[in-house]
């Protein structure tokens, strides 16, 4: 077929260089392009031979875009437009350019492959639905051709007197089967079945042979050499008669090449399109609008489908059966949408959920047949698992969103919580240099500042238990301990709290011993924290309670108050990081919120669980924490044993440190406690003084500029004279892999800054110790 038959393709743009996948395309389909610079260019040729497809490329204006796409889709409505060239950051929906008639939209820049499948696509759809236009034209030109004949007596007429087989015939019946006027006259059958193509004269003459032995009449179709060489197609048909004790069969023959040709090239156009409707992968199927009494769509039938309808669908055999009867939960929204398709004409394009299917659609739905007709085809797509993605996505940014968020709020109160501690203490240290002749407010000073630098290393302790729990690096240290011993210790540790905010304390332990295998620093640190959150969130002289007992093989601790209370919708997300459930009338605690997730995180290490409870605002909390208890089959608890520490006199120490205020001020506390410690300012000055002073005890800081602790304490322990040095690691990091590897690199000692006077005292009484 030649490309005008086949017709061109339109290319509307109106850029100064067209896109090259286009004309590329195009010519490997074997379609010429004719390229206009707009839609009122494009009106121009209308008439025939017209395009089979038509392209409009994007012109910068999605309305304007629109209104070109409405005017090409009425000026050919039947030929396929594909909307092209759109860029993929846009700030518009691509749902009017469907509705303006587009049936497809490709972002820029444009894919080979994808225009290819497309074009290929409609332009096949295209050239099926006008070869079977044309074969049905043929057809119908043939039976009307055939109608004429018959009416002006055009077909050829025969009659065979069987007894002397002599066919007499009108001449257009000699000369179909190549005969000569002569002929006509009396011929044997024999000379008419010699025309009779091979293939076919053994069929046709077993037809003449039954109909003549049944009394039947005769009907056969065969081909037969024509005048110019070709095979002809005729019909034959006769009766049986009886004359003068003869059988005669009177009959005719008609010519029907043509309407057998007409019927061969629709049955190839069907398969064609057959074939097409087959290997589609997108589901496609027909459908019967059907009506209730008062003229509403209500339901429709199956009248085809392709073999992909069922993967999209999951529903077999729907060919025949409503969707109602297949789904009775399916929405009245999609009998609403495909019966305005079938009362309007207008084709639509849309996305949307079948719930009673439980999928997600891409759906492209027109009529078919003229205005009435109620037969819709629907185009769809199965992206449900795409439409999950999209939400999970859309679910993941927006939980990114709210950690970005909680991550600059913690940050603020971090650096909030930060500044108060330290705000006291310089506020302290400058009292203290005025008012040195004033024991009294020094003392009171200095009890100022410690409890505020116990406040700053908790929230440093609390940020590193965080971090070390994120990373699985906590490691507990469980050992036998009784429940009654563990709690009285947390108590003691909230007591302060507790008292200075004047609350009644009501503490209920059980009557029977019970054990737990458990770390005991990290339980204390649960329930003091929760005592502490307690005595924190309970205005002045409220009342905080503290029970344990028994339940089955677990321990339960109950810790509850007459605080201000939890709003039952954050319940859940008290023990959520960085997390703190404001009250509607009441100023905020201060704090990071990590202190419950902390809490939830070193019980769940020890196999337990903690849940949170309130009746409301101003109602007050309780916490319940479980605890699994240890099992009878355990070995007996080891007897307790008290090791007095000898209180060392007084030793030659070196303190070295980068950081010369903190060099200063430990070497100060150790010289007020009764020791000698000099100072170095680095690991070189450091190795001179312990080779010339040779220190009972080094306290050695680790991350100093050039040569470090690590590499101090490797010089010191590669040499033999220098056996006798004790040496303690000074660092902020304080994890069991930091120890390993201070213990690792010859450190006979490892403290975390800040290091409390009682860990120094206790280090300097074991490494003094002749022991």
């Amino acid at each position: 077929m030649n490309q005008s038959a086949r017709g061109r393709v339109l290319f509307v743009c109106d850029r100064p260089q067209a896109d090259p996948a286009v004309a590329s395309v195009a010519a490997e389909l074997g379609y010429d392009v004719l390229r206009v610079r707009s839609a009122d260019e494009a009106l121009e040729y209308i008439a025939p031979p017209g395009f089979a497809l038509i392209l409009a490329g994007y012109t910068g204006k999605v309305d304007d875009f629109a209104a070109s796409l409405k005017r090409l889709r009425a000026a050919f409505p039947p030929v396929p437009l594909v909307a092209v060239g759109l860029p993929r950051q846009r700030d518009f929906k691509v749902e009017p350019l469907y509705e303006a008639g587009a049936l497809s939209v490709l972002e820029e820049p444009i894919s080979v492959p994808i225009l290819r499948a497309k074009a290929r696509f409609y332009l096949d759809a295209y050239a099926t639905a006008a070869e079977r236009t044309r074969a049905e034209a043929a057809l119908e030109e043939t039976r009307a051709r055939l109608e004429s004949t018959i009416a002006a007596a055009e077909v050829g007429v025969w009659s065979w007197q069987v007894g002397t087989d002599r066919v007499v015939a009108d001449r257009r019946m000699a000369a179909l089967f190549g005969l000569g006027p002569e002929d006509a006259e009396g011929a044997p059958v024999a000379s008419y079945f010699a025309a009779v193509h091979p293939d076919d004269r053994a069929g046709a003459e077993a037809c003449l042979a039954e109909a003549m032995a049944a009394g039947r009449p005769y009907e056969a179709t065969y081909r037969v050499r024509g005048p110019e060489g070709d095979w002809r197609w005729l019909l034959s048909r006769g009766r049986i008669e009886s004359s003068r004790g003869d059988r005669i069969l009177r009959g005719a023959v008609i010519d029907i090449t043509m309407q057998k040709q007409a019927a061969e090239r629709l049955q190839a156009s069907e398969e064609r399109y057959r074939t097409l409707f087959d290997s589609i992968d997108d589901g496609v199927c027909v459908i019967e609008m059907l009506y209730d009494e008062a003229g509403e769509p209500c339901d429709y039938r199956f009248l085809e489908v392709n073999p992909a309808f069922l993967a999209h669908t999951g529903l077999e055999n729907a060919v025949g059966r409503t969707v109602r009867s297949m789904v009775p939960a399916h929405e009245s929204h999609w009998f609403e949408t495909y019966g305005r398709v079938a009362t309007t004409g207008e084709p639509i394009r849309f996305v949307d959920e079948a719930a009673g299917l439980g999928r997600w659609y891409n759906v492209y739905a027109a009529r078919v047949g003229p205005a009435g007709s109620r037969k819709v085809v629907v185009l769809f797509t199965d992206i449900t698992e795409r439409r999950l993605t999209e939400l999970e996505l859309r679910r993941l940014a927006d939980d990114l969103a709210e950690q970005d968020r909680r991550k600059t709020e913690f940050l603020a109160t971090l650096a909030h919580e930060l500044r108060n501690p330290l705000a006291p203490i310089r506020s302290g240290l400058q009292l203290m240099r005025r008012a040195k002749g004033d024991p009294a407010a020094l003392a009171r000073v200095q009890d100022i500042m410690d409890r505020q630098l116990d406040h700053l290393v908790h929230l440093v302790d609390d940020l590193l238990d965080v971090a070390r729990i994120t990373r699985g690096q906590i490691e507990l240290k469980p050992e036998w301990l009784e429940l009654d011993a563990m709690v009285r210790a947390a108590v003691d540790t909230s007591t302060p709290l507790i008292e200075s905010s004047r609350h009644s304390l009501d503490l209920r332990l059980p009557a029977e011993p019970l054990h737990l295998y458990a770390d005991p620093i990290r339980l204390t640190q649960v329930i003091s924290n929760l005592l502490n959150n307690a005595a924190k969130y309970t205005p002045r002289g409220g009342a905080i309670l503290v029970a344990a007992e028994r339940d089955g093989d677990q321990a339960v601790i109950v810790v509850s108050d007459n605080g201000i209370g939890i709003p039952a919708e954050s319940l859940e997300s008290v023990f959520r990081m960085f997390t703190q459930v404001p009250h509607p009338t009441q100023r905020g605690q201060g704090g990071l919120g990590i202190g419950l997730s902390l809490v939830r995180s070193l019980v769940a290490l020890h196999g337990g669980t903690i849940t949170a409870a309130s009746p409301g605002i101003d109602a007050g909390s309780v916490f319940t924490l479980r605890l699994p208890l240890a099992g009878m089959d355990r070995p007996a608890l080891p007897e307790a044993r008290v090791a007095a520490a000898d209180e060392p006199g007084a030793l030659r120490l070196l303190v070295v440190d980068d950081n010369r205020d903190a060099a200063e001020t430990l070497s100060a506390l150790l010289g007020i406690m009764g020791h000698t410690a000099p100072m170095a300012a680095d690991g070189h000055q450091a190795l001179r003084m312990i080779a010339s002073l040779r220190p009972q005890v080094v306290f050695l800081d680790i991350g100093m500029p050039g040569m470090s602790g690590y590499d101090v304490a490797e010089a010191v322990r590669a040499d033999p004279a220098l056996d006798g040095v004790r040496l303690v690691a000074l660092t902020g990091w304080g994890g069991e892999a930091d120890r390993a590897r201070s213990s690792a690199a010859g450190f006979d000692a490892h403290l975390t800054k800040p290091a409390t006077v009682a860990a120094i005292e206790a280090v300097l009484a074991r490494l003094a110790s002749p022991a």
